[in-house]
């Protein structure tokens, strides 16, 4: 075999995908009968959504509605760091939702530490929110992935750039 074969560690989402989510949500959030004259507002930002209804009981109806669309467009749950619901003005509730995206810094430590420990044969360096692992053997590679997809971490990851 010539040369290294190499892989990224990466954590992150398909925008459209969480896009697409959220206008199914919307859209059946105005169809379900419970939600009559109730009003919800989903505005997503870059990193974060922000949810307003009228009380803590249509909030958690919401969260729900977002993670069963999100499941069934292939999202992880992960992705979603849900805030404390706060009263807003009017009789109003408010939930801050960030969008986790990247890996920390502990986390890549955490991930290259392991594999540096368990995989004497593969390299790991961190490339900004993401790791590099590289090795000679494509089957140690396979391993490694293999064992990061076990780790329960608080951000999903992928695997990207396998060459």
């Amino acid at each position: 075999m010539a040369g290294e074969a190499s892989f990224d560690v990466v954590s992150d989402f398909d925008e459209q995908e969480l896009r697409n989510a959220l206008d199914q949500v919307r859209r059946e959030v105005g169809q379900r009968f419970d939600f009559k004259g109730v009003t919800v507002d989903l505005d997503q930002a870059k990193d974060e959504l922000t949810l307003l209804t009228d009380d803590e009981h249509r909030a958690a109806a919401i969260k729900d509605l977002i993670e069963s669309k999100a499941i069934r467009r292939n999202l992880s749950l992960k992705i979603f760091d849900w805030g404390k619901v706060e009263p807003a003005g009017g009789n109003k509730v408010r939930q801050e939702i960030k969008l986790r995206r990247g890996l920390s810094d502990e986390i890549a430590k955490r991930i290259t530490k392991l594999i540096r420990e368990e995989f004497p044969k593969v390299k790991s360096q961190i490339q900004g929110d993401a790791v590099r692992v590289s090795g000679k053997s494509r089957d140690d590679l396979q391993k490694v992935i293999t064992r990061l997809r076990e780790l329960d971490e608080s951000v999903p990851l992928q695997f990207e750039n396998y060459r």
